[in-house]
């Protein structure tokens, strides 16, 4: 199948590299890119010669969170479209997490908004330095809904609260604090670190690497359909709320919110 918004490439030990590849977007999340990364989260998975994968973004950024123009489209879509998006890309958060190969995200730049909701689903993450953090949802009258789950059980709850609410942006020391990040590492030496990382695993049979994942995964808190459903009700919710629709206005009318006057 030919990609669009992504691309990867595997070398002969099974190493795959996927790449975010919308860099004039910082690799924000379309309806199509959506789409591919649920469609390639299956592939990779399902394929015996693939021994781990690693995320990364072209361009000045890992992932910016949400496209513009897939926001605008929810911003004038009804309650039925909102929660049908929504569920596009809870699944393939969730196809990503549940991928039985170790998935190592390399990042650089921002992430943010659904970019930390990819970093979530990595089993490692090796940062560069300079990379910045934000759950920044809330700055738009929103909430970080289809990707809390995923949050939560990587940084748990105490850690999460202040992050959703406040929308800041952090540096890769405190995600590394918090455990949103593995390790931290110079411009010159990610790439260096993030070979030494998924080349780590090739020392793990590939079946039992596997299922030592999913063991992992239903000790932890666990992300059933009904778990996802409340999330996207929750956002369904707050997309009918004043704030959002003055929240949405002002960042498309490149304005200051109600709030922040």
């Amino acid at each position: 199948m030919i990609y669009r918004t992504i691309r990867y490439a595997g070398d002969g030990r099974g190493i795959v590299r996927l790449t975010l590849a919308r860099p004039e977007k910082h690799n924000a999340l379309s309806a199509l890119m959506i789409g591919e990364l649920t469609d390639v989260a299956s592939r990779l998975g399902a394929d015996a010669t693939v021994r781990a994968v690693i995320v990364e973004g072209d361009g000045k950024s890992f992932c910016a969170g949400g496209d513009l123009e897939w926001m605008r489209q929810q911003f004038t879509a009804d309650r039925q479209t909102r929660i049908a998006e929504a569920t596009r890309l809870a699944m393939m958060f969730r196809a990503l997490n549940e991928m039985p190969k170790p998935l190592i995200a390399r990042v650089h730049g921002n992430a943010f908004g659904g970019g930390v909701g990819l970093v979530s689903v990595c089993d490692a993450v090796i940062a560069e330095q300079g990379a910045k953090f934000g759950l920044t949802e809330t700055r738009l009258g929103l909430i970080p809904a289809t990707i809390s789950p995923y949050v939560i059980a990587r940084i748990g709850e105490v850690r999460a609260r202040p992050l959703f609410m406040s929308a800041r942006i952090f540096g890769a020391e405190e995600a590394k604090t918090a455990g949103l990040v593995s390790m931290i590492v110079t411009a010159a030496t990610l790439d260096a670190a993030v070979e030494a990382e998924a080349a780590s695993y090739l020392a793990a049979a590939p079946g039992a690497a596997g299922r030592a994942k999913r063991l992992a995964r239903s000790l932890g808190s666990p992300i059933t359909d009904a778990v996802i459903a409340a999330t996207i009700e929750q956002l369904a919710d707050t997309w009918e709320t004043e704030e959002a629709r003055e929240g949405l206005a002002a960042f498309f009318e490149r304005r200051e919110p109600s709030w922040r006057r």
